[in-house]
C-alpha cells in the first residue's frame, strides 16, 4: 500500500488533483484539492481503494484527516466518496466533537448521511476518536515526546503519563522543561503534596 506520495501539483480538477513524482502524475482524490498549494512540494497521506473495476488514491494533507477517513470508511455503509464529501463539509475536529457528543443533527447535515447511518457512525466511533487523535498530536511534537521519555526515566508507571497527555497538550509552543514542570505538578496534586 501507498502511505504518502511527495511530489508537486500538477493540475486540479472538482474533486482531485494529479500530483507529479519523479516524471510520473498520481490522480489523487481529496475532501478539498484547491486548498493544496500548487507551488512547491506537497506530501499527501495517501488510502489506496481497490475494486473490481478500479484502483482509486485518496490523499490528506494530515495524518488527522487520514486516520478519520479510515474510521468513516469502517462504518457500514459509509464508502471512500461519502466519507471524502464528509472530510470536504465538515473540519476533522468538528466532526470528532459531533461524534462525542451524540449529535445526529450536524452528522446528518453532511453529503450522503441519513439519520440511520449518523446513528451508525456514532455507535461504531463514539470514544474511538479522541484516544487517537491525541496520539497524532503527541507524535507531531517533539518537546512533548522528549518530556514523556523524561517522565519514563524517572520511574513513572506507563498509566500515570498516559492519564497526563491531554491536559499536557492543552499546553500550546512550551518547552520540554516546561512540559516536564507541568506534569510533575499535576501529579504531585493528584498525591495530594
Amino acid at each position: 500500500m501507498i502511505a504518502f506520495i511527495r511530489g508537486s501539483v500538477h493540475s486540479y480538477s472538482h474533486d482531485s488533483l494529479i500530483l507529479e513524482n519523479h516524471g510520473i502524475g498520481y490522480r489523487i482524490y481529496l475532501s478539498n484539492p484547491q486548498s493544496i498549494d500548487k507551488n512547491g512540494e506537497v506530501t499527501l497521506f495517501t488510502y489506496q481503494h481497490v475494486r473490481e473495476d478500479a484502483i482509486t488514491l485518496f490523499g490528506f494533507p494530515t495524518l488527522e484527516e487520514h486516520d478519520l477517513f479510515l474510521q468513516l470508511i469502517s462504518v457500514k455503509g459509509v464508502g471512500p466518496k461519502t466519507a471524502l464529501g464528509m472530510l470536504a463539509a465538515c473540519p476533522c475536529k468538528d466532526m470528532i466533537a459531533a461524534i462525542e457528543n451524540n449529535d445526529i443533527k450536524i452528522l446528518k447535515g453532511l453529503p450522503g448521511i441519513g439519520a440511520k447511518t449518523a446513528s451508525q457512525i456514532v455507535l461504531d466511533l463514539k470514544g474511538k476518536l479522541v484516544q487517537e487523535i491525541t496520539e497524532v498530536e503527541i507524535k507531531e511534537n517533539q518537546q512533548l515526546l522528549d518530556a514523556i521519555e523524561a517522565l519514563k526515566s524517572l520511574g513513572y508507571k506507563a498509566s500515570e503519563i498516559q492519564s497526563l497527555k491531554k491536559e499536557l497538550l492543552e499546553i500550546e509552543n512550551t518547552t520540554t522543561d516546561q512540559y516536564i514542570r507541568k506534569a510533575l505538578t499535576i501529579l504531585a496534586k493528584r498525591k495530594g503534596v
